[in-house]
């Protein structure tokens, strides 16, 4: 990969941002497996219940990032994308596309799923129509590349440094700060959408995972329930002093004394 990219950076290239005619017939990049969209999903999600996706934002799968290179279109799809401001799309149409620069923000961070066939996600083929890893970091130049292998449980998180990508190191809890997001991002085990297995998860600079809508629904339960028995408990506190004065009452009435008007002296 070394050799590669040092003799693909030999090679000039011509790099402009051109927005992509209406009737530009898109490559047909089918996905993979149906754990790919529930990956990306879920990733989405979690922000979104959090409130942290402004309405310039772009979040999206499989979807066609666009660049002119040496007058040839260049589009790649990646699994997952993260754009923080684009241009507002006139007429409410639909976007089948993107074009950085022209249309708002670079991507700062581009997520690739490997499933059972690898896909070209470590290519750095310098030639059109160019590998993933080499438009992603000598085309696009995203500063943050991610690639995820599921069934392996592995993630490799690169961040772009003098315009090469580097291998990051996990913290403590094998978490990775991903700048852009004020977020870290890392592995969890565990099930949703009826998949039991390796999951992409955010956590917080606190270090608390961001929840999933279900997980909101059920934390919410919890304090229902929670409210609910403290609410009992203060209930039956409440019924045995009550229970307790009516005893003491009827104690000091076979003494001779009238509580009402020791009450009342008292007070």
């Amino acid at each position: 990969m070394t050799t590669l990219l040092a003799q693909s950076q030999q090679i000039p290239l011509s790099i402009t941002w051109e927005k992509l005619p209406a009737d530009f017939v898109l490559p047909d990049e089918p996905v993979e497996s149906n754990l790919q969209p529930l990956l990306a999903a879920a990733l989405r999600e979690s922000l979104e219940l959090a409130g942290l996706i402004l309405e310039s934002v772009i979040i999206a799968t499989n979807f066609g990032i666009c660049a002119t290179v040496d007058r040839k279109t260049v589009v790649k799809a990646p699994d997952w994308v993260y754009i923080p401001a684009v241009d507002p799309f006139p007429n409410g149409e639909t976007r089948r596309s993107y074009t950085p620069r022209a249309e708002g923000d670079l991507p700062t961070i581009v997520m690739e799923f490997i499933s059972a066939t690898e896909g070209g996600e470590y290519s750095v083929n310098p030639h059109y129509p160019y590998g993933k890893w080499y438009f992603y970091e000598q085309i696009l130049k995203v500063p943050t590349y991610v690639i995820f292998h599921p069934q392996l449980q592995v993630l490799e998180v690169y961040h772009l440094l003098d315009e090469k990508y580097q291998l990051a190191a996990p913290d403590e809890n094998q978490r990775f700060w991903i700048e852009s997001l004020g977020l870290f991002l890392g592995t969890w085990i565990g099930a949703k959408a009826d998949y039991q297995g390796c999951w992409l998860r955010w956590w917080n600079p606190s270090g608390d995972l961001v929840l999933w809508g279900g997980e909101l629904l059920e934390l919410e339960r919890q304090q229902v329930a929670e409210e609910r028995q403290r609410a009992q408990e203060e209930r039956q506190r409440a019924e045995q002093a009550e229970e307790k004065n009516l005893r003491l009452a009827e104690r000091l009435r076979t003494m001779g004394v009238d509580p009402d008007a020791m009450r009342s002296i008292l007070s």
